[in-house]
């Protein structure tokens, strides 16, 4: 495993995988078995890193991630996500009774939630980012100075800005299954 105390972080699975790739290469030149079963160790660590650090829990407008940062949806998301259901119940209630200005008002309503989710996915995306390079800066700098206060701060930063980020990327994935 490694020494990082974020067992979450996509950056620390990418190097464990590097790790892990030259100790087996190391181990097949050597001929070795130990050497290429803690490469193969290595590797299986560094996936279960990536793996841990896409993962999100989405309850309603609330996203956490395994490394405790909770983010709340931007309402737009929500509200969108509203316009499209009651949309789509006006245009289906519409057609099934024959009234085409319901129908016709319900396509529009759906499209307008459409829009209005989009536009608080894309202000998620931009805010989550932001607050992760914000929170990575913020700790590195408070590292340096050894404000414990200041990184732990930068690192609750960090963690609501990922879950954010994969707040929005776990809707992404459910929008493109249906």
């Amino acid at each position: 495993m490694s020494n990082n105390k974020d067992a979450t972080s996509t950056l620390q699975s990418y190097v464990d995988s590097a790790s892990g790739a030259i100790q087996s290469a190391v181990g097949s030149l050597t001929g070795n078995p130990a050497d290429k079963r803690e490469a193969d160790n290595k590797k299986a660590t560094a996936e279960v890193e990536k793996d841990l650090s896409h993962s999100a829990a989405k309850v309603g407008p609330f996203t956490a991630n395994a490394s405790g940062g909770i983010a709340k949806d931007d309402p737009n998301r929500t509200s969108g996500a509203w316009n499209q259901n009651v949309g789509a119940a006006k245009e289906a209630l519409g057609g099934f009774v024959g009234a085409e200005g319901l129908k016709k008002e319900g396509i529009r309503q759906n499209q307008e939630g459409k829009g209005q989710e989009a536009q608080g996915q894309i202000t998620d995306l931009g805010k989550g980012i932001s607050d992760r390079v914000g929170g990575a800066v913020g700790s590195a700098v408070a590292g340096l100075t050894g404000n414990q206060g200041q990184k732990l701060e930068a690192q609750r930063q960090h963690d609501e800005g990922k879950a954010r980020q994969r707040g929005v990327e776990a809707d992404l994935d459910k929008q493109a299954r249906e």
